[in-house]
């Protein structure tokens, strides 16, 4: 049913009234049923000329009301042509809300601009769209106002960025509401959920640890300030969601990769992660560091050592564990990390011959943790390691 067709149940009275109806209430029932139908039917090229001279007519109406009423009919239709979708998204929000959460006549650019243009319930109804893309979520992360963020936290059609993330934790560190709403997403990367321990306590620091799967004793850790040995523990995580690049990026950027950081993660055979540091610490690529650790000989070794900066008189025991790791193996059968772990302990505290107390306190833990974790294994833990340090 076309537009011509609309006229046997419209009078020409009703026309008349929507043109130049005397009350708004006359002049909005009007437009309801026109703009359903404009929504709904099919429509020819005439009538769909036709039809945005309706809906143009319908924009212009000096009663909110009517211009209301044409927004809500036509939210969800492309139908409703984009610059009369522009010009209701910049009136009153009872006439914009409708347009700026639905409508698909409006580009992401034309969002990305309005949310540097409009504020408050505006910005937060865009958050709210069934779709935003990565651009969008970082122009809101960065410019739209807390409330907004919060709701584009709890939109799962948001496509979110380390970006976005970065944006939102630095720009609203002390608001609960946006930290709770991050928290609350299904997946957020290692590095955002490492900031976020620190930065949050009651029931949205218990989300943390039983929605992302970080274990209690880290987050206790990290709340508590003891930042680099739980840091350790995240390396596993970042390792698993292939983000260790950028983990390891975030940590320098804020003055936590160590030397000490990396020589405990080289003690538990976290070696991805001490590559990684390394080559962000020289400047190189991760291949290159790759290959100047493990295959370029002991003066390849010595040579990234120093282009990173890291201090001469920890390079011994630098190569003794890199040693370790490649004299001990995975066996593959249940708990072979742990028993992994716990034997590059064992050989690494054996071989230092100077450990600082530090260190050697994290690592005697982290050998009884591990211990545990490998009961089953038939051969107990080092004797020698227990005598000689114990």
């Amino acid at each position: 049913m076309g537009i011509s067709s609309m006229r046997p149940q419209l009078s020409e009275g009703d026309i008349e009234r929507l043109m130049k109806g005397e009350t708004p209430d006359e002049r909005a029932g009007i437009a309801h049923k026109l703009c359903r139908r404009i929504a709904t039917d099919p429509l020819t090229d005439t009538e769909r000329r036709h039809a945005e001279e309706i809906i143009a007519i319908l924009a212009q109406d000096a009663a909110e009301l009517v211009r209301k009423t044409l927004a809500v009919a036509l939210r969800n239709s492309p139908r409703l042509p984009r610059d009369v979708a522009l010009k209701l998204a910049r009136d009153v929000e009872t006439v914009a809300l409708p347009v700026l959460q639905y409508s698909p006549s409006l580009t992401d650019q034309d969002l990305i601009e309005l949310v540097r243009a409009v504020e408050g319930a505006k910005q937060i109804a865009i958050a709210s769209r069934d779709r935003i893309d990565a651009e969008l979520c970082e122009t809101i992360a960065g410019e739209g106002i807390a409330d907004a963020v919060a709701a584009l936290a709890r939109n799962r059609g948001a496509s979110w960025t380390n970006k976005a993330f970065d944006r939102s934790i630095d720009r609203f560190a002390e608001n609960d509401g946006v930290k709770t709403a991050l928290i609350a997403r299904e997946h957020i990367p290692v590095h955002v959920a490492e900031k976020l321990v620190s930065l949050v306590s009651g029931q949205a620091f218990d989300m943390l640890v039983n929605r992302h799967e970080l274990p209690a004793q880290l987050a206790i850790d990290l709340a508590s300030g003891a930042r680099e040995r739980a840091t350790v523990d995240l390396v596993e995580q970042a390792d698993r969601s292939q983000d260790m690049g950028y983990f390891v990026h975030q940590l320098d950027l804020n003055g936590r990769l160590t030397n000490s950081l990396i020589m405990r993660a080289l003690c538990l055979g976290q070696m991805k992660f001490v590559e990684h540091a390394v080559a962000e610490l020289a400047g190189v690529t991760h291949g290159k560091a790759w290959l100047m650790i493990h295959d370029a000989g002991p003066r390849g070794l010595a040579a990234i050592f120093d282009r990173a900066g890291l201090p001469r008189k920890l390079l011994p025991a630098f190569k003794a564990a890199v040693n370790v790791f490649h004299e001990t193996e995975v066996d593959g059968g249940p708990n072979d990390k742990a028993r992994f772990r716990m034997r590059m302990i064992e050989r690494v505290l054996t071989q230092f011959q100077a450990i600082p107390k530090g260190d050697l306190d994290y690592l005697l833990e982290k050998l009884d943790f591990y211990s545990e974790q490998a009961r089953a294994m038939e051969t107990p833990p080092s004797e020698e390691a227990a005598r000689r340090f114990g």
